[in-house]
């Protein structure tokens, strides 16, 4: 799973690269790369343009999550992050993207922790989105990636109720005088216990 914050074109080309790279693995090693192995790849793409010439550096940021990082838990989802300039690494929760995602990743330092559960997960992460965008559930896609490797969409129904609670709440402690994170173009994505969003 990949999701990206920045120039969808560069993303194309990138993707595309990651894809060949994922086929080629699997046909020589005849097992599925990790999602340390193909982060690692993503990030000497992107630092290799980063130095020839007549090339720009890719201009998107990405959040992957996969399995097979730690040969001691095979089938845990782990979450990595690589940047233009080639760096990747692994998180327990992130924001990338928007003007304001440091704030957004300060407040989910503060927010998470490694006992959460997928529901709390979930609602962290949607909180966390709901700070940069401005039509609620409609605009908010969420995929939760559990051990083993399954994925569930949250359907729209669900996100509304979530969006519907959080937003109550945020309207409430207003009223009291309590505050936001604040950004713009932010994907976020938490890890919870036995699997990641």
């Amino acid at each position: 799973m990949l999701a990206f914050a920045g120039l969808t074109a560069d993303a194309r080309v990138l993707i595309n690269k990651v894809r060949v790279e994922a086929q080629s693995f699997r046909l020589t090693m005849e097992d599925a790369p990790s999602v340390d192995y193909l982060a690692r790849y993503v990030a000497k793409i992107q630092q290799q343009y980063t130095q020839q010439g007549g090339v720009r550096p890719f201009g998107i940021a990405t959040l992957m999550t996969g399995l097979g990082a730690d040969p001691a838990r095979p089938r845990r989802p782990y979450l990595y992050q690589t940047d233009p300039a080639g760096t990747n690494s692994r998180w327990k929760a992130q924001a990338i993207g928007g003007r304001n995602a440091k704030s957004l990743r300060e407040f989910l330092e503060k927010q998470y922790s490694a006992d959460m559960t997928e529901t709390q997960a979930v609602r962290l992460a949607i909180q966390v989105l709901l700070e940069v965008v401005d039509s609620g559930a409609k605009s908010i896609e969420l995929v939760v990636v559990r051990e083993g490797g399954e994925k569930i969409t949250i359907d729209e129904d669900e996100m509304e109720r979530i969006v519907a609670e959080i937003e109550a709440e945020q309207q409430e402690s207003t009223a009291g005088g309590g505050g936001g994170a604040g950004g713009g173009g932010v994907t976020t994505t938490a890890t919870s216990g036995p699997g990641e969003l």
